[in-house]
């Protein structure tokens, strides 16, 4: 069972910067992927980032240009550098990571991310 810990949440005022951490208790050689999600109250959980441990990044339109996503395969961390935040980016956001070699899906607990205008 892969543990994914969560790390760097907090309040921000819109047009402010966060970065959110998150490690997995395995190594990177089991891992094809790790990401973003994020949950705002009463709606469905939405796809925000996705890095490939092969070094491919992708970003959901409403966060390109903003929010970037990374890596560091040392440590079996990702991070995701959030800039020009919005009070429409408020949500928990939940790490994910797709296993070698089924890509099974394990989740973070999530951290409450909150943008005030």
């Amino acid at each position: 069972q892969v543990q994914l810990v969560e790390s760097g949440g907090g309040l921000v005022q819109a047009g402010g910067s966060l970065t959110l951490s998150c490690a997995a208790s395995v190594s990177i050689s089991s891992i094809n992927a790790m990401g973003w999600y994020r949950q705002a109250p009463g709606k469905q959980r939405e796809w925000v980032a996705t890095f490939a441990t092969g070094g491919s990044s992708y970003y959901a339109v409403s966060v390109k240009g903003r929010f970037t996503i990374s890596m560091n395969n040392t440590k079996s961390t990702v991070y995701l550098q959030m800039n020009t935040l919005k009070p429409e980016d408020t949500a928990v956001y939940y790490c994910t990571a797709l296993l070698r070699p089924d890509n099974n899906r394990s989740w973070g607990q999530g951290t409450q991310v909150t943008v005030s205008s």
